[in-house]
């Protein structure tokens, strides 16, 4: 695994075939789903009259879009493989960020608005009414604390706050989403105007939850629990790359049955000591699959990946996937370049030995001692005819020029090629936007961070 044999032949270019992706028709779908919500608000609704109507009947539509949002967050969570492999787990994470600052929004805006309505409607105080919904209404103590935990979810996922926590801690605070959910459903069939002895919305509704819970329960229980009892994955070995960088050979049964591409990953855990087996975490393969072995390469950057040099060959491993769309069917043209920054390579790594056609690898690290799988990339190179180039820090650390201008000079007729770019979320979006400035089409700009 971590070498190369110089005597296959490069691979050939192939009549570029790309896949079309279903994000649009799935975004599509999405918001028709929040239109029948807000039609069956319309379908229930009389006129509305004075100040406190106006407020109650805006907290009922936000509190109903909520409920849909809601539903809309897990189901995006249950990594179904249309949307992980075909629309991209970069994307989908997106998504599914955008969905949880919607929910969050929509919870304010329903918490407010309902119990400022019922107020104004009981002329009563906001305090007092607050504690009146809250203990005497059926369904509503469980669903305040689903509030609050969402609330919590919400919080931890702040990009300033997220900064500063661990990922194990974000992962734990993030599974309470599902308890969130639960705890509130009960409260919008009890009390929602718009469900509430209505047997086709509430049978809408139950649908909707149960075929979410569905999905999440398959993809995120049975298939992996499937796919762990069928292929019995141990660590074969364990290797230092470069400073504080390990690749991790682990072994198993019928790998080929997984289907895994180069460019894809897994979220892995190692049942070894060191908590490594409480979080589920991405790590991407930083070779094609070969016999039965696969390949990660892992940066010590958190708990978890800081113990990947503790493993010893036997450990058990639980994986989950393959995930990601940072593969070759995303080829729009027989010309590539794979920009990688830092451990970012991992990925890329993969896509330059079985990427066909012509390619190129640009690879941005501080020192050539942060190189990691340097020695793999020159004999790729070698055996089918590319090119690695190094962006290196200065003498005085310098960083390397990597604007639209110096790309453009580098690589002649970039605007043709299709270019791959892993590495850190900052990184990425200079580069996207020095790529964009140089004349490469979007669609032509292929990019999946693991930033959570």
């Amino acid at each position: 695994m971590t070498t190369v044999d110089e005597r296959r032949t490069a691979p050939a270019a192939p009549a570029v075939a790309t896949r079309r992706s279903p994000a649009g028709a799935v975004l599509a779908l999405l918001w028709a789903g929040a239109a029948a919500v807000l039609a069956l608000w319309w379908s229930d609704t009389g006129s509305v009259v004075g100040a406190a109507g106006w407020l109650t009947g805006a907290g009922r539509m936000a509190g109903l879009l909520c409920g849909y949002s809601c539903a809309v967050l897990v189901g995006l969570m249950a990594r179904v493989p249309l949307l992980e492999v075909r629309v991209g787990s970069d994307r989908v994470a997106r998504w599914h960020a955008m969905a949880g600052r919607y929910t969050v929004c929509l919870l304010v805006a329903h918490v407010a608005l309902i119990l400022t309505g019922y107020a104004a409607q009981d002329h009563a105080s906001l305090v007092h009414e607050t504690l009146d919904v809250v203990f005497n209404y059926p369904d509503m103590l469980k669903a305040t604390a689903g509030t609050v935990i969402l609330f919590a979810v919400g919080i931890t996922s702040a990009r300033a706050v997220r900064r500063r926590t661990s990922y194990e801690f974000w992962y734990y605070v993030h599974l309470l989403t599902y308890a969130a959910v639960f705890l509130a459903f009960g409260h919008q069939l009890s009390l929602g105007n718009d469900l509430n002895g209505k047997p086709v919305a509430t049978a809408f509704w139950y649908a909707l939850y149960l075929g979410v819970a569905a999905l999440v329960l398959w993809f995120r229980v049975l298939a992996p629990v499937r796919l762990n009892l069928r292929h019995r994955l141990r660590v074969d070995s364990v290797q230092q790359e470069a400073p504080g960088v390990f690749s991790v050979v682990v072994r198993g049964r019928r790998i080929g049955e997984l289907g895994a591409q180069a460019g894809q990953f897994f979220r892995w855990r190692f049942f070894g000591g060191d908590g490594m087996g409480w979080t589920s975490t991405p790590y991407s393969l930083s070779a094609p699959p070969r016999g039965d072995l696969l390949r990660i390469t892992v940066k010590a950057l958190g708990d978890h990946s800081a113990a990947v040099p503790l493993l010893r060959p036997g450990t058990r491993v639980w994986a989950e996937g393959p995930y990601g769309g940072l593969t070759a069917d995303r080829a729009t043209s027989h010309r590539s370049l794979l920009i990688a920054a830092g451990v970012g390579v991992t990925p890329l790594r993969a896509l330059f030995e079985t990427l066909p056609g012509e390619v190129t690898l640009l690879y941005r690290a501080r020192t050539a001692e942060d190189l990691a799988l340097g020695a793999e990339l020159e004999a790729i190179a070698r055996w089918r005819g590319a090119q690695v180039l190094y962006a290196l820090n200065g003498p005085r650390g310098e960083r390397p020029d990597i604007s639209a201008e110096a790309l453009r000079a580098t690589f002649p007729g970039l605007a043709g090629h299709d270019v791959y770019i892993c590495g850190p979320h900052g990184f990425a979006q200079e580069l996207y936007g020095a790529l964009r400035a140089a004349g490469v089409p979007d669609r032509r700009i292929h990019h999946e961070s693991f930033e959570l």
